[in-house]
């Protein structure tokens, strides 16, 4: 039987390039961890076991300096060259949102139901970004400090209240031992100040904004529990009772450890070369209680899809196929982060049962808060950051959150309150 032209023409493409050897579609993926080689060697991992699982897609990864990563996108986004798949940090994900960068994402609510809360990235009813992991902070200390000074080692169901935390370092600087008894990180800037800081002033019963509306900063940073945090943590510099507000980096890096600082308040990722140094005499405490319950932040790196992919269902396939508990358990023992699941942390080795940092898996669980969640969020912690740096030193508490509140309250305006 004579065979029709075109059909001749397929079968012969057909013999000449069999199924195998038409190209995979290629996926860009930015990912903020240059430098890193763990973290490197971990994600290109989860690339190349995905690559090989499948196709259709082929994933390509472009590192970028976490510094330059956030200016990254957004140029990348005013030029229309977005990736296909974003990392971003979680508290950035609603401005990216509503500037239209992102799509939400496609994968089922099933693949992420046990993740901590901290992982999810949602804003305005739909979910954006997912993380592998989350980070949490808590007072870092020594048994020995704490028991030679007959205090009170806290727990996570009964922390320190907000009058026996300031009996702590108070006792502590009478010692004459420490330069300072209080670490709070201050030589880092940036997002640490609204991570670290703002669940300080949520448990006093303030917060950066009001949470309800989202429209107005106003009473949230300014009324009297947001004073009474200021007047506070004003206090804690004008009696030295903290490093200063310009603490060096090395200080903060190994101040504790040197023996500079009693207690510091650090993250999980720092918290290995505190267990090397100090073995057994190593305690991680839960963030004192204010008054409105202890908190800490949440939300660290996640993924997403970019709005002007054209391959979303590839981008959103490779977040799913990432949400693997061994991806979540592989982060978590080379960079010391906390495993989005409790089976992934059962099975880590740092915060399996029994486990050195176990107790951070626990405060993330239970203490952790994740940080406003609006668009406006980027503006809004700057302003923040600035202002506990003049009331740190010296400036008038009240006047200096009024200010604050009417330039965040300024910006929301400006920006038809964000979608909010």
């Amino acid at each position: 039987m004579r065979i029709p032209s075109i059909a001749a023409g397929a079968l012969a493409a057909a013999l000449l390039f069999p199924a195998s050897a038409f190209a995979a579609t290629d996926l860009s993926m930015w990912y903020h961890g240059a430098g890193n080689e763990v973290e490197k060697k971990i994600i290109t991992g989860i690339i190349d076991d995905f690559n090989k699982s499948q196709s259709d897609f082929d994933i390509k990864l472009e590192q970028f300096p976490q510094a330059a990563y956030n200016d990254s996108v957004t140029a990348a986004a005013a030029a229309g060259k977005l990736p296909d798949i974003i990392d971003m940090d979680g508290p950035v994900m609603p401005s990216w949102a509503w500037a239209g960068y992102l799509a939400p994402l496609e994968v089922p609510p099933a693949t992420y139901a046990k993740f901590l809360p901290g992982t999810i990235g949602k804003w305005n009813g739909k979910v954006y970004s997912i993380g592998l992991w989350d980070a949490a902070v808590s007072m870092v200390t020594r048994k020995s400090i704490l028991n030679d000074n007959g205090i009170r080692i806290p727990t996570l169901d009964k922390p320190w209240t907000a009058d026996e935390f300031d009996a702590a370092l108070v006792k502590l600087q009478a010692t004459g031992k420490f330069e300072s008894v209080l670490d709070l990180g201050t030589a880092w800037k940036g997002e640490w100040y609204p991570y670290a800081f703002s669940p300080f002033l949520q448990s006093f019963g303030g917060d950066i904004e009001d949470r309800s509306t989202y429209k107005t900063a106003e009473g949230a940073l300014n009324g009297p529990a947001a004073v009474k945090f200021g007047t506070w943590w004003q206090s804690l510099f004008a009696r030295k009772l903290a490093a200063p507000i310009s603490q060096s980096p090395a200080d903060r890096d190994s101040g504790l450890i040197n023996g500079k600082y009693a207690i510091s308040w650090n993250g999980n990722w720092a918290a290995l070369g505190v267990i090397d140094k100090f073995k057994d005499d190593t305690l991680f405490l839960p963030a004192p209680d204010f008054g409105k319950g202890p908190k800490i932040g949440a939300a660290s790196w996640q993924f997403g899809v970019s709005a002007t992919s054209a391959h979303k269902d590839g981008a959103n396939a490779f977040i799913k196929f990432a949400l693997q508990d061994k991806y979540l358990t592989a982060f978590s023992d080379g960079i010391g982060l906390i495993p989005a699941t409790p089976e992934a942390a059962k099975v880590s080795k740092n915060y399996s049962p029994g486990g050195p940092m176990e107790v951070f898996y626990a405060l993330s669980a239970k203490q952790a808060l994740i940080r406003p969640v609006t668009a406006g969020y980027p503006v809004a912690a700057k302003v923040f950051e600035k202002s506990l740096t003049d009331i740190a030193n010296g400036s008038d508490v009240q006047k200096t959150l009024d200010g604050a509140v009417d330039e965040i309250n300024a910006d929301i305006k400006k920006n038809k309150d964000y979608g909010n």
